[in-house]
């Protein structure tokens, strides 16, 4: 009998396919033959850890730029106090911090209550993979998945290098695992998120004064229990006696996940230029083999210049491009107003605002990862999943503009400025009006998608320069204008100067309308 994973009906954990055993079982199967041996069999892999080979491999797949929008979580044991940030593991060993003063009156002395003792809080007893699986479908999301590892060193998967994890301590589930069964049954695809690079420390030995402690979550104050020579702890806390021990372990965690799970999609975080090149380039070579192997089109993510565009998507956090980009790319933004993980308190932002975003991005050739952050307990609360669904309920209508197309010549016009912009870009918080315009085409290019950003007034006419025929003219006659959402035909005009059209009197949205012009 082949091995398998994850747990029986009766809660008894059965024993986990590891690297070798997975390829003995392929192998096995091959000789049977059950299964065709791809190259990797033969001992002859198509990618080696260097760029030269790596970049065979296309960086965003068909497929990924279709799918226009993904959902993740940051859920973990930082989710138990709701205090601060997810940064509050690190935090809370910062002597003078708002975190750990909290913590000091909330919970005790770091040295009596650490970040280990949040775990047994950490009960996600109302975590249902089914049913957040189908959330995340009726939300429109193509792909989703869990935020794999945070900085804090907590594994949610069912881990065999990384002692700390989901699967035996905590939830007792291997809620990666379990969420990835659910999606690819309801259909979607898979991400895994890694933010780790950081849990290593390289806070050692002396820093010069006014140097941060930030090359590292966790602190290293002599005394400190991140400091501890604890042999488990000292993996929490990414306390390793030599940095590319630490590599390693980072490395072997990355490749566990896709051994095991196989993700569609691996992200990574800022940081991960801290991780050598080599190590890098291993990871990034066992992916793309594994792919081979299972017949996957995968795509990794990263931010900053952390990876080569040639096989790897850039990522801007919490905003994205303030213009088109030839190369799709992808924005990662919240559904709380700043806040990545489950904070008491944290306002959501609406539907309305969520969704205009979303627009300007896909408008300029982006892929949205949307965050949503569920309790301790695994609730996902009532505001977070409002919006989660009041952005299916657009899509449903709209989805033709979004889904499968691409960007136009021209991403469009506006009068919204950035009052919130992010250090990469545009940013995810812009209010945006009816005064605002955004193209996307279809990508058998018969047909253009004009996207108002609000509800203009009906009987207006709305006069598109941008389409005039001196500047980003349609590529062949407009046969005829329709409302997206009830199908109307549209009253038009090309005069040469604009394309102009005429707002009906129903089938209006509050949130964005779409009007597409049929081409011939």
């Amino acid at each position: 009998m082949l091995p398998t994973t994850g747990f029986t009906t009766t809660g008894v954990k059965k024993p986990k396919i590891t690297a070798n055993w997975s390829k003995i079982c392929r192998a096995w199967l091959v000789a049977s033959g059950l299964l065709c041996a791809p190259a990797v069999f033969a001992n002859n892999p198509k990618y080696s850890p260097n760029e030269t080979s790596l970049v065979q491999h296309v960086a965003a797949p068909e497929w990924f730029v279709d799918a226009k929008l993904g959902i993740y979580f940051h859920w973990g044991p930082y989710s138990v106090p709701a205090f601060g940030t997810a940064w509050y593991p690190g935090n809370m060993y910062r002597k003078n911090h708002p975190v750990y003063k909290h913590h000091v009156k909330t919970y005790g002395p770091v040295e009596k209550f650490g970040y280990q003792d949040f775990i047994p809080m950490f009960t996600a007893e109302h975590f249902d993979a089914e049913e957040w699986a189908n959330l995340f479908k009726t939300s429109g999301a193509k792909f989703a998945g869990p935020v794999a590892q945070h900085h804090d060193g907590f594994a949610m998967w069912d881990s065999e290098v990384n002692p700390w994890n989901a699967a035996d301590m905590g939830p007792k589930k291997d809620i990666l695992g379990e969420l990835f069964t659910a999606l690819k049954k309801n259909g979607l695809k898979t991400i895994a998120t890694f933010h780790h690079a950081r849990n290593g420390q390289r806070n050692k030995g002396p820093r010069p004064t006014g140097v941060k402690d930030f090359n590292s979550h966790y602190p290293w104050y002599e005394g400190s229990p991140t400091t501890t020579n604890d042999p488990k702890l000292r993996k929490l806390f990414g306390n390793f006696e030599d940095i590319n021990q630490f590599n390693q372990y980072w490395l072997d965690q990355v490749n566990e996940v896709v051994d095991n799970y196989s993700p569609d999609i691996i992200w990574f975080d800022s940081w991960l230029n801290m991780i050598p090149k080599s190590y890098r380039n291993q990871m990034v070579a066992h992916y793309f083999n594994h792919a081979e192997q299972t017949g996957q089109q995968v795509v990794t993510v990263h931010k900053h210049n952390d990876m080569p565009l040639s096989y790897s998507v850039l990522d801007f956090e919490q905003g994205g491009r303030r213009d088109q980009h030839p190369l799709p790319w992808m924005t990662d933004i919240t559904l709380g107003e700043s806040r990545w993980s489950y904070i008491e308190g944290e306002k959501y932002k609406d539907a309305a605002l969520v969704i205009r975003n979303m627009i300007d991005v896909w408008s300029k050739n982006g892929i949205v990862l949307l965050n949503v952050s569920p309790m301790a307990n695994g609730t996902i609360n009532q505001p977070q999943r409002t919006a989660l669904k009041q952005i299916g309920q657009w899509l449903k209508i709209h989805g033709e503009a979004v889904y499968n197309t691409r960007p136009y010549d021209t991403y469009g016009y506006g009068t919204a400025g950035s009052k919130n912009s992010s250090h990469d870009g545009q940013s995810a918080k812009i209010d945006y009006s009816a005064e605002d315009v955004r193209f996307t085409q279809a990508k058998d290019g018969k047909a253009i998608y004009v996207f108002v950003l609000g509800r203009p007034k009906a009987g207006s006419t709305i006069k598109i320069k941008p389409l005039g025929r001196h500047r980003y003219a349609p590529p062949s006659p407009v046969q005829k204008v329709t409302l997206l959402s009830s199908g109307e035909n549209i009253s038009w005009l090309d005069d040469s100067y604009s394309f102009n059209f005429t707002v009906p009197e129903h089938g209006l949205n509050d949130i964005a309308n779409v009007f597409k012009l049929h081409l011939h």
